[in-house]
């Protein structure tokens, strides 16, 4: 497997492109403050245990729950 990675590099991108939301997602929630704490936790879980989507629902839906000072 770690050789067909390393002669097509391509696939190493797809392999972590799909990531890249749940982390900038599970950041974004632990920087910022939400109207209720249930609310944060609720995106905090739906990130962790539903790992593509759940970033995903959050970049589009998730950040505009958070509180504005």
């Amino acid at each position: 497997m770690f050789g067909l990675i390393a002669s097509k590099p391509y696939l190493l991108i797809l392999l972590i492109l799909p990531i890249i939301p749940n982390l900038w997602a599970i950041w974004h929630i632990f920087k910022h403050d939400f109207t209720t704490p249930q609310v944060k936790m609720f995106w905090l879980a739906v990130t962790v245990f539903i790992p593509v989507l759940g970033g995903l629902a959050y970049v589009f839906w998730g950040r505009k729950k958070i509180k504005v000072n």
